[in-house]
């Protein structure tokens, strides 16, 4: 796959590396598992949109922000995590949820305020999660979920499970005191922790060039003493092998890493947002490079993979889709008095 080029100018630094899906020093994974990765980007690109068709026909009550266009970072991330590695999420989660295993009948079903969702339908769009799988309902505040993400490896140093706990955040994130607190605790203690940064260019409206000086936000991770990658987010290779070194860097007790991921988000912060401030050239620029198209250019090219197991792909993923949407508008309406459960501890 062709790397980035780093947009807005938000040119590579010298103290970054630069990832990509060829690097030679990482072998490519096994036929099957390059398969799965197309497979789970093209599940997550699929849900949301058409979440947002029946959030448009009035089936979801709530606003949505949809992940289209960053599926390469929560695919390849949670590609290189086992099942029983811990992830943190933001009010982007509905495509971290999926990439980790979550069910997206559960997931659909809590969107459409049914009981049978992942959070029973208390936690709505930026909530979702399983911790039975590894992921934490969604912190919607931003950068909220920094600090929980080093209660999570600390908890994993002490208890000796060999865990490792992803944190995904936004570069609107990295101006928040809880951000910093939360990677200073991980960086002097030493934590298994993976910072995720999906670097997509705007805190809601606001340009990243605006707030954050440095030339990148990996930059950063040089203040705190521990290793700092930009890599090109739209590569879903190239995701999954920085976070395979990071994973093995905590694994092995020497720290955390910062990964800052440059993609794209191809429609709004949320729901109502018009994208006023962005230009249409741009987003048409960066829809060539989408992570999905890319990825599957290189199969067919590079991978010798023919279109029938692509084909066969996109069938299972529609019949998923198809089964979630069932099971969520099939699935019950909580009791009223079901808001007094799962509140307080008793």
């Amino acid at each position: 796959m062709p790397d980035m080029t780093v947009p807005l100018g938000l040119a590579q630094h010298s103290d970054s590396q630069s990832a990509s899906s060829a690097a030679p020093d990482r072998p490519l994974p096994a036929r099957d598992r390059l398969l799965r990765l197309y497979r789970d980007m093209l599940l997550v690109r699929r849900f949301e949109e058409v979440v947002n068709e029946l959030y448009l026909q009035g089936h979801i009550p709530s606003t949505l922000h949809l992940y289209i266009g960053q599926e390469a970072v929560a695919v390849g991330v949670c590609a290189a995590l086992r099942p029983d590695d811990y992830l943190l999420s933001t009010h982007r989660p509905h495509g971290h949820a999926l990439a980790k295993g979550v069910s997206p009948g559960a997931i659909l079903a809590e969107l459409y305020g049914k009981a049978t969702g992942t959070c029973k339908a208390k936690g709505g769009s930026m909530h979702v999660g399983d911790i039975g799988l590894g992921m934490f309902p969604a912190i919607a505040i931003v950068g909220g979920n920094v600090p929980l993400a080093v209660g999570s490896a600390f908890a994993s140093r002490m208890l000796k499970t060999g865990r490792v706990t992803a944190c995904f955040f936004g570069e609107g994130a990295v101006n928040e005191g809880a951000w910093h607190e939360g990677v200073n605790a991980a960086a002097i203690w030493d934590l298994p922790v993976i910072l995720v940064c999906e670097n997509n260019l705007y805190a809601a409206s606001t340009p990243v060039q605006a707030v954050v000086k440095t030339a990148t936000v990996a930059e950063r991770a040089r203040g705190y003493g521990i290793p700092g990658v930009t890599i090109d987010g739209n590569d879903v290779l190239a995701v999954w092998q920085a976070t395979q070194q990071a994973v093995e860097r905590a694994r092995a007790g020497r720290g955390p890493t910062l990964i800052e991921c440059l993609t794209y988000r191809q429609c709004g912060h949320s729901r109502s947002d018009p994208r006023t401030y962005r230009a249409r050239e741009e987003e048409a620029a960066w829809k060539l490079k989408d992570p999905i198209d890319q990825y599957r250019a290189w199969l067919l090219r590079a991978q010798g993979v023919d279109e029938a197991p692509l084909q066969a792909i996109q069938f299972e993923v529609e019949q998923t889709i198809r089964a979630a949407i069932r099971f969520a508008e099939d699935s019950p309406l909580p009791e009223p008095d079901s808001i007094y459960s799962d509140v307080f501890k008793d």
